[in-house]
């Protein structure tokens, strides 16, 4: 790993009529770390990925990604730069092909000057290619599954398709935005494994989630917000024994789930 952190996160504010949404919220991604952010409901998580993937705009603060400032870039040019996201509620072209839904990413300038489609062993056809990133994060391409219209699929392919589409960039950096919710649990089962692989293969996570027994199979540190403020980050030992931390989430079902 690097000694210098591929994503600061500095001082990040922001409010929405009035609603502190993030306080001071600061924290550095290295490459190769599996990030785990984690709080209540209403704690500021999805503020905070909005905020670094360019949805949503600072009221102040900084969020560096390898030493350049993102904050006033559009989505897509943050994007193009290697850091991607999925989305909490699925966002697929739902009436076409699960494949298809790749073609895009694959024409994208990113990936036409990285050699996306063409490079990194793969060869063919961009549908070809897309076919193949379907097949690694888990759809059977004997059964027909990438070929299927996206609208007809289930969630735990919907959440494959989110994690492919950030694949067909090749992207640096992955914030996955509760990627476990909605899964049965040999879904989930199934889905950490792949995580695992993401990151052997070079790619820095940050994993947005709820469901904690997972995502502390998973992540090396994380880092716990509560009413937009960071209160604890470290191992998740380590945060799990935190008073504020065990105080913020008194009687809610994540720490059931961990415990």
């Amino acid at each position: 790993m690097a000694d210098e952190p591929i994503l600061s996160v500095r001082d990040v504010n922001k409010t929405f009529g009035g609603v502190k949404a993030l306080t001071e919220v600061s924290f550095d991604l290295m490459p190769g770390d599996i990030l785990g952010v984690i709080g209540p409901n209403g704690s500021g998580k999805t503020t905070l990925v909005n905020v670094i993937t360019g949805f949503v705009r600072a009221d102040n603060g900084q969020v560096l990604y390898k030493g350049k400032n993102l904050v006033g870039k559009a989505p897509h040019k943050i994007a193009d730069q290697g850091l991607t996201r999925t989305f909490q509620v699925m966002r697929p072209y739902f009436s076409l092909p699960a494949y298809k839904n790749l073609i895009v990413p694959l024409f994208s300038p990113r990936a036409r000057r990285t050699g996306g489609w063409r490079g990194g062993g793969r060869m063919g056809s961009r549908d070809t290619v897309a076919v193949d990133i379907l097949e690694e994060i888990g759809f059977e391409r004997e059964s027909y599954v990438p070929y299927k219209t996206a609208s007809s699929l289930p969630t735990g392919y919907l959440k494959r398709l989110e994690l492919a589409r950030c694949l067909a960039l090749r992207p640096e950096v992955i914030i996955c935005d509760e990627v476990f919710s909605g899964l049965s649990m040999s879904e989930m089962a199934s889905m950490v494994p792949l995580m695992e692989k993401l990151q052997m293969e070079g790619i820095t996570l940050i994993m947005v989630e709820h469901r904690l027994r997972e995502l502390f199979r998973l992540a090396n540190r994380v880092m716990v917000l509560n009413f937009g403020a960071k209160i604890a980050e470290g191992s998740p030992a380590e945060v799990m024994e935190n008073k504020e931390v065990k105080e913020a989430y008194f009687g809610s079902e994540e720490v059931f789930s961990y415990v």
